[in-house]
């Protein structure tokens, strides 16, 4: 019985770990877990939301960063959360939305780009990967029509180009490429707005980062859902940059000295925003 199992699964191998939960285990996808008929019409759970998600390119490379806190309604439900990920060596990925299924999503993503890995024995193709997210996506939509949708901001280093690149995708699981830079959640209208004077061609690494940071500052200065740097609970924003080296993440002690000189660079002009 149990060399019969193992041929069945053999001669069903593939490179998409997601077609072969939706084929053998659906019951495991994140968006299958509660059928989207359980809810009664009109209502809409109380879940905690994770906003806010800031990218951009450099010269080099990549630069993503995600503040700390969820909401639920008009309550802080965390002020601890992690919204940004590696999604595998090259690529990273910033969840805006129901938290807990875009959680799910990121982690069921980061074995789909494993498991391709070590089934064909080489990396899937940045647009590769963009491709694979949005059907991921698309597969949550039903969720997604009852309030529990999931926006996700996806980065990359094209190995192949030599380039970093970004994609932004909607509720549908479509793709976007964006240029520049680009910001999802319930602050990326603020966020959006600093990133226009901020940013600009052939950043360095480091004023990337300092560029990420300043602007998601801006956002929680004017949206109540996205936290900005907390120098009394020491706590600062996810921040990773990816380049040709790969997806590292900066360390809280530089997000310490570089929250610090915003903070005080703007109580010295004595700015009120």
């Amino acid at each position: 019985m149990q060399e019969t199992t193992a041929n069945k699964v053999a001669a069903n191998a593939t490179s998409s770990f997601t077609e072969h939960l939706q084929r053998d285990r659906p019951d495991l996808l994140p968006y299958n877990r509660t059928p989207a008929d359980s809810q009664p019409a009109g209502t809409h759970l109380q879940v905690p939301h994770a906003t806010t998600i800031v990218a951009m390119t450099y010269a080099g490379g990549i630069v993503m960063a995600g503040d700390r806190r969820a909401t639920m309604g008009n309550i802080i439900a965390s002020r601890h959360i992690e919204k940004v990920f590696p999604a595998d060596q090259y690529s990273v990925l910033g969840i805006a939305g129901t938290a807990g299924i875009a959680i799910d999503l990121t982690r069921l993503f980061q074995v789909e780009l494993e498991h391709y890995e070590k089934i064909e024995g080489t990396l899937l193709s940045l647009d590769g990967k963009a491709n694979r997210l949005g059907a991921m996506i698309r597969g949550n939509l039903p969720m997604a029509m009852q309030g529990l949708a999931v926006v996700p901001l996806f980065a990359g280093f094209d190995t192949a180009a030599g380039v970093g690149r970004l994609f932004s995708y909607d509720v549908t699981g479509g793709r976007y490429e964006e240029q520049e830079h680009h910001a999802v959640g319930s602050g990326s209208m603020f966020a959006r707005g600093a990133l226009k004077k901020l940013w600009r061609p052939n950043l360095t690494e480091d004023e990337a980062v300092s560029v990420a940071v300043e602007s998601l500052y801006d956002a929680a200065d004017d949206d109540s859902a996205t936290g900005g740097p907390d120098p009394i609970r020491q706590l600062w924003p996810v921040v990773y940059r990816v380049n040709r080296a790969g997806a590292r993440r900066v360390p809280e002690q530089e997000l310490a000295t570089i929250a610090g000189n915003i903070i005080e660079s703007r109580a010295a002009a004595r700015r009120e925003a």
